[in-house]
C-alpha cells in the first residue's frame, strides 16, 4: 500500500511542478524591452519609469524621487512574484489609471524569467548577499 501512496504522490507533484524554471539570463533578454524607462544596477536613475532595484517587496507607487500616478500610489499591492507577474501581462487591467503604456508580455516563462533576472537586483542595485 505505501509503494502506491507514494507514487501517486510523486506522480501528481511532477504534475503540478512547473515545466521550466526561471532563467534570469533569459530574464535579462526580456528586460530589454522595458529599458526605453526603467533601469537596474548600482548606477540606475529614474527615467520615464522607475528604478526597479530592490522591486520585489516594495509598495507600489514608492520609489524615492520618482513622481507616480494617483493610480500607482493608491494601488495598495506590494510587489511579490504572483502580483508582479500579474501586473506584467496586462499593466492598465492591473492597475486601472497607470501611466505605464507598456502593453504586457503574454508569455509565462518571459515573465518567470524577468522576475528572476529582476531578484537579482537589491534595494542599492547590488546583487543581494
Amino acid at each position: 500500500m505505501w509503494p502506491r501512496v507514494i507514487v501517486s504522490l510523486l506522480i501528481a507533484a511532477s504534475a503540478s511542478a512547473p515545466a521550466f524554471s526561471a532563467d534570469p539570463v533569459s530574464g535579462e533578454k526580456v528586460f530589454k524591452r522595458c529599458l526605453a524607462c526603467h533601469t537596474v544596477g548600482e548606477d540606475a536613475k529614474p527615467g520615464v519609469g522607475p528604478v526597479l532595484n530592490g522591486l520585489l517587496g516594495r509598495k507600489a507607487g514608492t520609489y524615492p524621487g520618482f513622481k507616480y500616478t494617483e493610480a500607482n500610489k493608491n494601488s495598495g499591492l506590494v510587489w511579490d512574484e504572483a502580483t508582479l507577474a500579474n501586473y506584467l501581462k496586462n499593466p492598465r487591467a492591473a492597475i486601472p489609471g497607470t501611466s505605464m503604456t507598456f502593453l504586457g508580455i503574454k508569455k509565462d516563462e518571459e515573465i518567470e524569467d524577468l522576475i528572476a533576472y529582476l531578484k537579482r537586483f537589491g534595494p542599492d542595485g547590488k546583487p543581494p548577499p
